[in-house]
């Protein structure tokens, strides 16, 4: 079953609910002789002016969306995220392009220099970025730098969800698992069906309140014995 089948076959009671009762509220408006775009202006605090919508046919779609609202949500909270796994990709990536700009320039032009090419980029460089992402990233979306002021670790935000499945995975962890202060790791599996509607727009305040309960659950873990 795909996920838009399943967002339509299992989609949460509350989450019609409030479909139905926005219907009913617009309705009652126009009766009225409101316009209820007046009436949403009021409302603009409690409602995003341009919800986050996915393509429920599109695993990627689906999770770029949920990891990307997943770490706003995080960073609300005060955690800065830590660029610098990204900017040692960077760094790489960098690497890359002059080592490429200096093989225009090597004293045999291609395919005489491929092995050249072959052995820098494609086995060296590839292979640095593979064990990057094998021993540090895995599934993290997100790393961070603990709040200012705080005693904590940073996190390491972490998401799964399979293909052919709507059960997404988040885990919130230390960003120092060595460190004293370090929690225990927390996490959660859940339906997308939960805070997607049948149209693919994403119900934020749902996903806000679990992501955020998760968050406090971390914080209240016990610190690892030592």
């Amino acid at each position: 079953m795909s996920i838009l089948e399943a967002v339509e076959s299992k989609a949460s009671p509350r989450l019609l609910r409030v479909e139905r009762e926005e219907r009913s509220r617009t309705s009652k408006l126009k009766e009225r002789g409101r316009n209820p775009k007046m009436q949403e202006t009021k409302d603009a605090s409690s409602k995003p002016k341009n919800p986050k919508k996915a393509n429920l046919s599109d695993h990627s779609s689906i999770k770029h969306l949920l990891d990307e609202s997943v770490s706003e949500i995080v960073t609300s909270r005060g955690y800065v995220e830590d660029t610098k796994l990204s900017n040692l990709k960077l760094l790489i990536g960098t690497i890359v392009i002059t080592i490429a700009l200096f093989a225009q320039f090597y004293k045999k032009k291609f395919p005489e220099n491929q092995y050249f090419l072959i052995g820098c980029i494609y086995i060296v460089i590839n292979g640095v970025l593979q064990l990057i992402s094998y021993m540090k990233e895995k599934n993290a979306i997100l790393f961070t730098h603990p709040p200012v002021g705080s005693f904590s670790t940073g996190l390491v935000v972490s998401s799964k969800l399979p293909r052919f499945s709507d059960l997404y995975t988040l885990t919130i962890a230390s960003a120092d698992p060595k460190s004293i202060s370090a929690n225990k790791p927390v996490e959660f599996t859940n339906s997308v069906t939960k805070w997607f509607t049948k149209d693919g727009v994403l119900v934020e305040g749902l996903l806000w309140k679990e992501v955020d309960g998760l968050i406090n659950d971390y914080a209240r873990e016990p610190k690892k014995s030592k």
